[in-house]
């Protein structure tokens, strides 16, 4: 029996911004579980996870998704966008926003079905937040609003999940939550890919790791591909003294 396909396949992406490659020449096999996508501001981390998807174009290259186009498997495949990139000001409230993930399922007009709204109350519910479903979403709070996409992403059931960032600026709370529900997906064979910043918590939170700095420095299992050696040459003079020395004595065992 072929082993099954990876829940994302990069083969030669490049994509540029004018004359300024983001990302180059990069061919890389996600994992199953959860993979964290690291490496300095600027790095094209976010832009390669945006290509994969066709948010913004590709020079050249293939994006397979369990070994078949996005087109043939929207369904199966979710995103949790940068919070910076949403429109808080949309009237809507938090569960009309999770509820969106279902309507690839519901007809395109009339009112949401009752089984799509208490879908999307359960993935609310999962990260805390059934009592503000009625709320519009630019009257949460930062980490509320992480949140809410993150039950939309969950809502959607998809087996893959991208995210951007899914970490940055929320409160203890809300990163002690978005926590759970990566290892909840991973337990129940689902897959993720996220976008992070803290390398200090890469060991704790991810099993898979994919070093880029424009192009790959490494990829592989935490243990063995998240090493000092391999951190400092994807960022270079830029990764700060003090990391540098949380990360030294990460060498031998490769993190």
């Amino acid at each position: 029996m072929s082993a099954a396909p990876p829940p994302l396949s990069v083969r030669q992406l490049t994509v540029a911004y004018g004359e300024r490659p983001a990302v180059w020449d990069v061919s890389w096999d996600a994992p199953p579980g959860l993979t964290a996508i690291v490496g300095p501001n600027g790095a094209g981390k976010s832009t390669l996870l945006k290509a994969t998807l066709g948010l913004v174009p590709a020079l050249s290259g293939e994006v397979r998704f369990f070994g078949r186009p996005l087109a043939e498997v929207r369904d199966r495949v979710g995103y949790l966008p940068q919070r910076a990139s949403v429109d808080w000001d949309f009237p809507a409230t938090a569960l009309d926003v999770v509820a969106m993930a279902r309507y690839p399922r519901m007809r395109w007009w009339g009112p949401i079905p009752r089984r799509h709204r208490e879908a999307a109350r359960d993935a609310l519910a999962q990260v805390g937040l059934a009592d503000l479903a009625g709320r519009q979403i630019g009257m949460l709070s930062g980490g509320q609003q992480q949140r809410v996409f993150l039950a939309r992403a969950l809502a959607q059931d998809a087996d893959l999940v991208l995210m951007d960032e899914p970490f940055a600026a929320v409160d203890a709370a809300t990163e002690e939550a978005i926590v759970q529900v990566l290892r909840d997906l991973a337990a129940s064979g689902r897959h993720v890919v996220a976008v992070h910043h803290d390398l200090g918590t890469v060991p704790a939170y991810f099993g898979s790791v994919l070093l880029l700095n424009t192009r790959v420095f490494a990829a592989g299992p935490v243990a063995r591909a998240f090493s000092a050696a391999a951190i400092a040459q994807t960022y270079g003079a830029r990764l700060p003294v003090l990391e540098q020395a949380l990360l030294s004595g990460a060498e031998g065992g490769g993190g």
